[in-house]
């Protein structure tokens, strides 16, 4: 690997530093230059290029300076003959990838040089220079280790460590230690009633369309002219990524994954810090549950948001396949659509015999039997007295448990009160048994107040029925299932029922009671979203019989 330079040798200088704070105050770069370039005109060499990394480590060789400078080097032009730097440390810090770069610029005649590590290429200065990439490594990696746990006991005391911060917050400078400003992070009200609005939008709606899609989201935030603080239009993605984020809820974490690889870290690395809260919990958890239940993972989004109504609800009572649109034009060239079985259109008659329905008498049979036999108030009050009874014998026992913890609490309170006076008073000495035995009774104590805590949060069950509020409920879906555009009677009609079984002569229509009491007894009206799958609405046991009157005919 022995190079011989040329008298008048053309030199490329690279100047690097690691962080972009190093780059901003410009203090080593413009050390690098005047050195490095002295260093050139004492060897008669001539400065033909100057590649410049600010804020770059030199752990690998992602750097868009050092690859356009190493290309440039393999050029067939040879455009010059030395590569010089301060140090080999400002070339690369893993002692590997040195080598490896030495030596494919010297199969292009290129040698790289440092002005204050003058080696040559014998053996023994070789070696030399390989120890001095290894410490380098080493010194590296130490540093990198010691500025994590510094990172990271600044995380823990709620200071911001510089990550870029969500939409809804900004910044608040606390206090100044030395040179280094304190800051944490504080609500902006701006940004806050901005994500307040994606939120509500998706949940709700702007009060003409219902819940809102992501894609919908978008589009209506870039028509009524938000931006991002970069001053571009929303995107899906953004809009995704804001509406997932648990920090609004207080929830953000410091050292999740690694800045090197992406790579989730294990949980006891994390460390949580406490930011101000934009939404309440009960808000963000119900906009979780719903993009879940619109996940591709669990339903293909022409289900969700498709413009056929029953699309995904509607199943062939002969094989259980979803039934699909299907189309066909008369002689005068109208065009007819039909729910019919997927299975019969995919595979034949042999596997099934097929149900075929015409797609506006089944969208009418169901909206209007739901409407009709469900959703009126006597129905419903029907309906869920049942779920309402069950819940109010499970409150019973529930109040018995609670009875039971807090008998528990005032015990393990009043021994330790006991123990406390007997020290106070000098008649028993705190030794270790007696530790032990204060250390038991707060943990009985702890255990018991923390489940009373849980139970608490819970909240009672409704005891009876608000005449009012099941009236209100009832014109409120009676109009949203059956008026609007199809995604807004879609998303409603799903809230409320599981599935549309199509028989030979009958409709059949599944749901759950107890999603029916939730949707009554929440403060606002049915939550769009896939149900579940146990077929438990039904009135006597069987089928709902007043479904049976109507017949569905091919």
């Amino acid at each position: 690997m022995n190079v011989t330079l040329p008298i008048t040798s053309r030199a490329a200088l690279y100047l690097r530093v690691s962080t972009t704070r190093q780059a901003d105050v410009d203090l080593s770069i413009p050390d690098q230059r005047l050195q490095t370039a002295a260093y050139c005109e004492r060897q008669g060499w001539s400065v033909v290029a100057e590649y410049v990394e600010p804020g770059a480590s030199a752990m690998d060789d992602s750097r868009h300076e050092f690859q356009r400078m190493i290309e440039r080097a393999s050029d067939d032009d040879r455009p010059f003959d030395v590569i010089v730097v301060h140090s080999f440390s400002r070339f690369f810090r893993d002692a590997f990838g040195l080598e490896m770069y030495i030596r494919r610029l010297a199969k292009h005649g290129v040698r790289l040089v440092s002005i204050t590590q003058e080696l040559g290429d014998d053996p023994a200065q070789v070696m030399m220079r390989q120890v001095i990439a290894l410490f380098d490594e080493y010194q590296s990696r130490e540093n990198a280790k010691h500025v994590l746990r510094a990172m990271k006991e600044n995380a823990r005391q709620g200071f911001y460590n510089g990550s870029r911060l969500p939409l809804g917050f900004t910044l608040e400078e606390v206090e100044k230690r030395g040179h280094r400003i304190k800051k944490r992070i504080v609500v902006d009200p701006v940004e806050a009633e901005l994500v307040r609005l994606m939120f509500d939008l998706y949940l709700q709606g702007d009060g003409t369309s219902g819940p809102m899609g992501i894609k919908e989201i978008t589009k209506h935030l870039n028509a009524k002219g938000y931006r991002t603080r970069l001053g571009a239009r929303y995107g899906v993605g953004t809009i995704h990524g804001i509406l997932t984020n648990p920090v609004y809820v207080g929830e953000w974490s410091f050292n999740k994954r690694s800045s090197k690889t992406g790579q989730v870290k294990p949980q006891h690395e994390v460390i949580p810090i406490s930011v101000p809260a934009i939404l309440d919990r009960r808000t963000f958890d119900r906009v979780q549950k719903a993009l879940r239940a619109k996940s591709p993972h669990n339903s293909p989004p022409r289900v969700i948001s498709g413009p056929i109504l029953l699309t995904g609800l509607a199943y062939c009572a002969c094989c259980g396949s979803a039934m699909t649109l299907r189309t066909g034009t008369s002689k005068s060239g109208r065009v007819y659509r039909y729910y019919s079985c997927s299975t019969a259109g995919r595979v034949g008659k042999s596997a099934c015999k097929g149900r075929t329905v015409p797609m506006e008498k089944l969208d009418h049979l169901v909206t209007r039997h739901v409407a009709e036999r469900v959703l009126m108030p006597e129905r419903l009050e029907a309906l869920l007295q049942s779920v309402v009874d069950r819940r109010v014998k499970a409150d019973a026992e529930v109040q018995v448990r609670i009875d039971e913890l807090s008998r528990e609490k005032t015990t393990a309170e009043d021994k330790l009160r006991r123990l406390y006076q007997l020290v106070t008073d000098g008649i028993a000495e705190p030794d270790e048994m007696l530790k032990e035995q204060i250390a038991k009774l707060k943990a009985d104590r702890d255990r018991a107040h923390s489940a009373l805590e849980r139970i608490e949060n819970q909240g009672a069950a409704a005891s009876q029925l608000d005449p009012d509020k099941l009236a209100r409920f009832g014109q409120l879906m009676r109009s949203n299932i059956t008026e609007g555009e199809v995604p807004f009677r879609k998303a409603y009609l799903r809230s409320l029922i599981d599935a549309v079984e199509v028989d030979q002569h009958v409709v059949r229509i599944h749901g759950s009671r107890t999603v029916l009491e939730r949707a009554v007894l929440a403060d606002r009206a049915a939550q769009p979203g896939v149900r579940g799958f146990v077929r438990k609405w039904r009135a006597h046991g069987e089928s709902n019989p007043g479904f049976r009157r109507e017949r569905a005919t091919s």
